[in-house]
């Protein structure tokens, strides 16, 4: 892979809004000790759930139309799990220390995949740089859809508005089946294997996690109830379908709508604007404050709060947006936040814009 500078941003002044901002939380909002107890009964109440749910399958599993909603609860419990506790966790957001975060964190081995090498990917390279071409891992996983203005072109993706819907609900399969063998073993726009080495023993760890996921998700279940594999099997299946959807709504909504900014890092690297102000242009809230939505997607509703306090644990954020939007109007800096039905209809609008031969949509350097 090609050698590419690393990006870099301009040095903020001694009166800068980030300053003032942080100390502003600092003393408003991160004092009260009560509002991260929150966040630590949230982390245990969602993995107790996702057990029990998956204690209901073999207590009552015999039962087909049980069986059934008991997976599709256990799925929707897992992708909860993740967007809230998970990534909480992964930025040591959670627990008191780094060594009970990185204990938590291993509910992704649990569902499937490897916590280490997607923490890698999503601290090292997702958060420093979001949105910025060759480096966010998060925004460009596949070619199948093209974001990127300057990725590849190919016929297909003028219909990728359309076979999008499609391909979403199968989001957690791609993912356990594809997307994490691309990234301990691609070589074509890997990006994580440019500045990190994976550790032989995270091999090991993927394979195993693999096999002990396929293992209770549809082999106890099998042995313990009186159903068909094939019954079970299509439970299992249909649980990955509904929960990507469910997923999928908090990781199209934050970044790539219609109006998304992929910015191209300048021949040398170095950005004309402050590493928050990046984080602002690029980044953008759906349903914030809405408390069904700030349940199901933590830190991903506010997720501007959470580019700008990513080690802060998503049940503060609700008390900090205030004083971003404040901030924001005050130093007429972007704020957007979408009804979570608008960023997707957006995010789709994108997908339309972007399908297209010529590029017609938000890419310069900053």
């Amino acid at each position: 892979m090609e050698n590419l500078i690393r990006p870099t941003y301009k040095r903020p002044a001694k009166d800068d809004f980030f300053k003032k901002m942080i100390k502003e939380v600092q003393e408003q909002v991160l004092q009260d000790k009560r509002i991260q107890r929150k966040n630590i009964f949230k982390a245990l109440f969602l993995l107790f759930l996702f057990c029990a749910f998956y204690s209901c399958i073999l207590l009552f599993g015999n039962n087909t139309t049980a069986l059934f909603i008991f997976y599709i609860l256990m799925g929707f419990s897992m992708i909860i799990l993740f967007v809230n506790s998970f990534h909480d966790a992964a930025h040591d957001a959670v627990f008191l220390t780094k060594k009970q975060n990185r204990l938590f964190c291993h509910v992704l081995e649990l569902f499937g995949s490897n916590s280490e090498i997607w923490i890698k990917r999503h601290i090292l390279l997702h958060h420093p740089y979001p949105n910025v071409q060759n480096w966010d891992c998060d925004i460009k996983q596949s070619n199948l859809v093209r974001l990127f203005p300057n990725s590849k072109w190919y016929k297909f993706h003028k219909f990728q508005h359309i076979y999008m819907w499609f391909l979403y609900p199968f989001y957690t399969i791609i993912w356990l089946f594809s997307r994490d063998f691309k990234d301990f073993f691609g070589t074509k726009d890997n990006y994580l294997k440019r500045i990190y080495t994976i550790p032989k023993i995270e091999y090991v760890k993927l394979f195993a996690a693999k096999i002990f996921n396929l293992f209770y998700m549809l082999v106890i279940p099998y042995l313990v109830l009186n159903q068909q594999f094939s019954t079970i099997f299509l439970a299992w299946f249909i649980m990955h379908l509904l929960s990507s959807i469910l997923g999928v709504v908090a990781l199209i909504s934050t970044h790539v709508d219609e109006h998304a900014v992929f910015p191209m890092p300048p021949e040398d690297g170095k950005f004309d604007l402050t590493w928050a102000e990046h984080q602002l242009t690029v980044t953008k809230d759906f349903s914030a404050g809405n408390p069904i939505a700030d349940f199901l997607y933590g830190g991903f509703t506010h997720h501007v709060a959470h580019h700008l306090f990513p080690t802060v644990g998503h049940t503060y954020y609700p008390y900090i947006t205030p004083i971003i939007k404040k901030y924001a109007a005050e130093y007429n800096l972007p704020y957007t936040c979408y009804p979570a039905v608008e960023a997707v209809k957006s995010h789709f609008y994108l997908l339309k814009n972007s399908g297209v031969g010529q590029n017609i949509f938000n890419s310069f350097e900053l």
